[in-house]
């Protein structure tokens, strides 16, 4: 595991590369941490991203995007989206810390706002042709700036409470025209077409899980391969609570089956 910064637009982007110890050349995963655009770092994703990398036998870039509300809407996005051309252009490349990187299999993946980005960074890798993502992985995303789904009125108090989801949405964007963009809200562009396989996955006590479902139907109806799996009984941020949550285990033998799988058909 190594610890390095690139320049992003207008300040330092902080990357963690996990490299597992298999030979070369070694499929990617681009992975973006949650926290509302405004919390998380490095450190939140860490037990994650060494499970992916030992598991599927894959590197790992875990990007600490820089945060609202100092940074807002589209910074985190830009950082991303930087980060990811970053690794594109560094993989396979003699000397660099990506040499053993293998750029035809090159995948991206995020929880909660995490999944958001990685989908946004899915619309700007079609529209800019810069690099190739095989697969998305989408952990219950922020996909639209609304809050008046089901699952918003089911489960307003429940772990991922509805006041905290505005109060992120508050601190990300500068203005409610924002949340308009399909980049800030991916379930609102309006075309689908052309994007990476999908795997998506939601809980079923999570305020989020409607809109995380809808975004995979768009996608599904656009003609996309899309994989939709609600784990019943869970809460948001599940996945990473395997320590106390058999069902986390579960969900990310899903991930990296299908990460395993997108890799193996390139």
């Amino acid at each position: 595991m190594e610890n390095l910064s690139i320049p992003g637009t207008g300040g330092e982007i902080k990357l963690r590369i996990y490299t597992p110890t298999q030979e070369n050349p070694l499929p990617v995963l681009v992975y973006f941490h949650g926290g509302g655009w405004v919390l998380g770092d490095l450190e939140v994703a860490d037990s994650f991203c060494r499970q992916i990398a030992h598991q599927v036998g894959c590197i790992v870039v875990s990007v600490d995007y820089r945060l609202a509300p100092e940074h807002k809407f589209p910074t985190p996005v830009e950082d991303c989206y930087t980060a990811t051309q970053w690794v594109a252009s560094h993989c396979g490349v003699p000397d660099s810390i990506l040499s053993g990187g293998d750029i035809r299999r090159l995948a991206i993946a995020g929880d909660s706002a995490g999944g958001n980005l990685a989908a946004a960074v899915t619309l700007m890798a079609r529209s800019r042709r810069e690099f190739h993502l095989c697969h998305q992985v989408l952990i219950y995303p922020v996909t639209h700036y609304s809050f008046n789904t089901e699952s918003y009125r089911q489960y307003a108090h429940h772990y991922l409470t509805a006041p905290a989801m505005i109060w992120y949405w508050q601190h990300y964007l500068s203005s409610p025209d924002d949340g308009k963009n399909p980049l800030a809200s991916p379930l609102l562009a309006t075309d689908l077409s052309n994007l990476p396989p999908a795997t998506i996955i939601t809980a079923e006590y999570d305020i989020l899980r409607d809109e995380a479902e809808a975004y995979g139907e768009r996608l599904r109806q656009a003609g996309v391969p899309v994989t939709i799996t609600r784990y019943d009984g869970m809460i948001h941020g599940f996945v990473s609570m395997g320590a106390v949550v058999d069902t986390a285990h579960i969900a990310i033998t899903e991930i990296t089956t299908a990460l395993t799988a997108a890799f193996s058909s390139q």
